[in-house]
């Protein structure tokens, strides 16, 4: 990993990201690619599905639509410690989804004027599961239990056909649609998926959704961007990112497992290291060197490590440290500082803090009981991770009487005029007038 030297500088906040630069021009290709598979999907339908199949994921002839026994069977082949581990982080983010859920609020504006603030969930939504380089049957829980707990009541769910499964989705994942009662599941991957869903694909008995989510590469991503507008869909969440700031105190070798374990993720990962404390950084680079040339992934960590995306940031205090972090606005933020309880407020921009050196981003990838689909790409200064809220939609609905309306006729009616839509008034004033 690179070492960047910010120390006895006067930075802004632009500046402060101009110093580690994000992995984005892999996203700029893959927008205008996307766009075309969405558009391919949405006129030709399954055949298009079959023909990505094919080119993206090298299988042919499988089921798209895929039947409940499979489902069935990838249940019943499940390893028991894999099952448990399963069902306890189903019942952990179930309780921490259902605080996200707002109770419905009734304001009285007046005698017989009353607004009621309720929250309705979509009806039908589409959650997609990647795969490729890794198995995912955490993300599965991740976002079918938050739109369960938000009361959804159709969930489909999509992953890419794997060859070496025959065409199957992989059948951990099929396991985990199983524990959670999911049984509309697609064989469908990328921004192909995505397009389905937003769409539908009349011949797989697909139906449109209200919402997609679920984390992904850069082409779904952008796919999420292209069909934004025809449904609704979470935060774009692309390669991961880990921004971790430590203090004199902290413990390199945990440093070092944490930014080497979001790198084995993807080539295109960030990992940084924010600290005003340079024998920790070197202690750290060191670290990072060793653990990644062991590690399973080594070259695809290494390729994370070393990109310009990467890097072990020095700066001159705290204050320069939450500066930065909160311009940066990370996906995974970890504070290890000895004060970290107490300073964790001051952090206001990442998709989740991790409070402590004993609270890794591995935690909340699987059993937290946090949600791990996060906004990456600096998205966090204004977006919010995934959650029962992603599925509700807030209504207000209004109830006034006839003594209630009487009071305010004047004032529609005034305001009716000024804004020269008249008849905004008259439909006041017919209310009063035989």
């Amino acid at each position: 990993m690179r070492t960047i030297d910010l120390r006895g500088r006067e930075l802004s906040p632009a500046d402060m990201l101009a110093a580690v630069p994000r992995a984005t021009q892999a996203r700029a290709e893959a927008l205008d690619t996307a766009a075309r598979i969405v558009d391919d999907v949405r006129e030709r339908g399954e055949d298009a599905l079959r023909e990505q199949a094919e080119r993206f994921d090298g299988v042919t002839g499988h089921d798209v639509r895929v039947p409940e026994n499979h489902i069935a069977e990838a249940l019943a082949e499940l390893a028991p410690d894999v099952r448990q581990a399963l069902e306890e982080a189903i019942r952990r983010v179930r309780l921490a989804s259902a605080a996200q859920v707002p109770a419905p609020q009734t304001t009285r504006i007046g005698e017989g004027a009353v607004i009621t603030q309720r929250w309705q969930p979509v009806h039908r939504v589409g959650v997609y599961i990647p795969g490729g380089k890794a198995v995912y049957p955490s993300s599965v829980i991740m976002n079918v239990v938050p739109a369960q707990v938000a009361g959804v009541t159709q969930i489909a769910l999509a992953s890419p056909p794997q060859a070496d499964q025959g065409g199957r989705i992989h059948p951990t994942i099929l396991a985990a649609a199983a524990l959670l009662g999911v049984s509309e599941v697609y064989a469908m991957g990328g921004a192909g998926a995505i397009g389905a869903f937003a769409h539908g694909v009349p011949s797989l008995g697909l139906d449109p959704v209200d919402v997609v989510s679920g984390p992904g590469n850069n082409y779904v991503a952008s796919a999420k961007r292209a069909v934004a507008g025809v449904v609704g869909t979470d935060s774009e969440a692309g390669a991961t990112e880990i921004l971790v700031v430590a203090d004199a105190d902290a413990d390199p070798r945990l440093i070092a497992a944490d930014l080497v374990s979001q790198a084995e993720h993807d080539e295109q990962a960030s990992a940084v290291l924010v600290t005003d404390a340079p024998a920790v950084a070197e202690q750290v680079a060191i670290e990072v060197e060793r653990l990644a040339a062991r590690t399973r992934h080594s070259e695809r960590v290494g390729a994370a490590l070393s990109g310009p995306q990467s890097a072990i940031v020095l700066v001159d205090d705290r204050a320069m440290a939450t500066a930065f972090s909160n311009a940066y606005a990370p996906e995974h933020l970890e504070l290890h500082l000895s004060d970290a309880e107490d300073v964790a407020a001051a952090f206001t921009s990442a998709g989740a803090v991790f409070v402590g050196d004993q609270t890794p981003v591995s935690l909340g990838d699987y059993m937290a009981g946090s949600n791990h689909v996060l906004p990456t790409g600096g998205q966090a200064r204004y977006a919010p991770g995934l959650g029962s809220y992603t599925f509700l939609r807030p209504q207000q609905v209004i109830s006034y009487d006839r003594a209630a309306l009487a009071a305010v006729r004047s004032g529609v009616v005034a305001l009716a005029e000024t804004e020269v839509l008249p008849a905004h008034g008259e439909a006041i004033e017919a209310r009063f007038t035989a």
